[in-house]
């Protein structure tokens, strides 16, 4: 996935969170887990916040950033249609929010958990 990232224009990096995911899990070699996926949104990790510190335990709603208080929209792909369309969009927000919420990048199957959660919710 990070190959795809090199030279490539942001119009060639368009996809569906199903593309995405099946990337992620791909490049983790194990199949995603959505209870693993809400487990790892909803829970910290050793650091000040959780992911659902700023996008909410139902991100299916709006969140709030947790120091600037600014507005995010809502997580899940169903409500949110440009959520997990843009894999350098996707890749630049999960290598900074896991930089925040676990101390460091997040692993291929972390962020494949995450977005096959985030895909169930309706």
């Amino acid at each position: 996935m990070a190959a795809l990232l090199g030279g490539l224009s942001t119009a060639a990096l368009a996809a569906t969170p199903a593309e995405l995911l099946a990337g992620y899990s791909a490049e983790a070699g194990v199949r995603a887990e959505p209870a693993r996926g809400q487990a790892f949104f909803t829970q910290r990790h050793g650091q000040e916040w959780a992911c659902a510190s700023c996008h909410t335990a139902q991100p299916t709603q709006a969140g709030k950033h947790a120091v600037t208080g600014k507005t995010i929209a809502p997580m899940a792909p169903a409500i949110n249609a440009e959520r997990f369309t843009d894999l350098a969009k996707t890749e630049k927000w999960f290598r900074r929010n896991c930089k925040d919420v676990v101390g460091r990048e997040c692993q291929a199957n972390e962020k494949a958990d995450v977005l096959a959660w985030l895909m169930t919710l309706k």
